[in-house]
């Protein structure tokens, strides 16, 4: 059976370093690096007075890990004014967290080696729980780039099977 329905003759899977993030209808700068969407379920085990010694396992509730985010540090401000309305230091009393808007969408989209929209995810309900302004400055080290980081709690992930996969046939000239 072909791993590619549109693509029959592609074996290879899709690589992991063309993405883009987006959460409020744009594309967010420079990112960099995204954590793996993993989610796990609990196992219910049970057993009745009269069964065997073994125990029967069913499904229990899922969890869905944090996802985190990674890029360079810019002068761009949408990774630290999310983090703000979860938490912002010196806000007046009542003011500390933005309940109305402080949870987002967001859209992760994996694309082939030609630049084609593949896969694309979908992560509810978003809510960032914890910020890295900027990673460990180090005049004694070799010259990295300074980065920033999102960690963001989430209620649940799904592909976007709206997303068809794209055709790599080869792109010829008009004669």
């Amino acid at each position: 059976m072909a791993q590619f329905s549109v693509n029959p003759r592609r074996f290879d899977p899709y690589k992991n370093f063309k993405f883009r993030v987006k959460w409020g209808g744009k594309y967010v700068a420079g990112v960099s690096k995204v954590s793996a969407l993993r989610r796990t379920t609990d196992v219910v085990e049970h057993r009745e007075g009269g069964d065997p010694s073994s125990s029967r396992k069913s499904p229990g509730a899922s969890k869905y890990e944090a996802i985190t985010l990674e890029r360079g540090v810019t002068h761009d401000k949408e990774f630290e004014q999310w983090a703000n309305k979860v938490w912002n230091y010196g806000s007046g009393l009542g003011a500390e967290v933005s309940l109305k808007d402080f949870r987002k969408d967001i859209i992760i989209e994996l694309y082939n080696e030609a630049g084609q929209l593949a896969l694309a995810y979908r992560a509810y309900r978003c809510w960032v729980s914890e910020y890295q302004a900027q990673s460990d400055l180090d005049a004694n080290g070799t010259a990295t780039v300074a980065i920033q980081t999102l960690k963001l709690e989430n209620e649940g992930w799904e592909r976007d099977y709206e997303v068809p996969e794209p055709s790599e046939e080869a792109f010829t000239e008009p004669q």
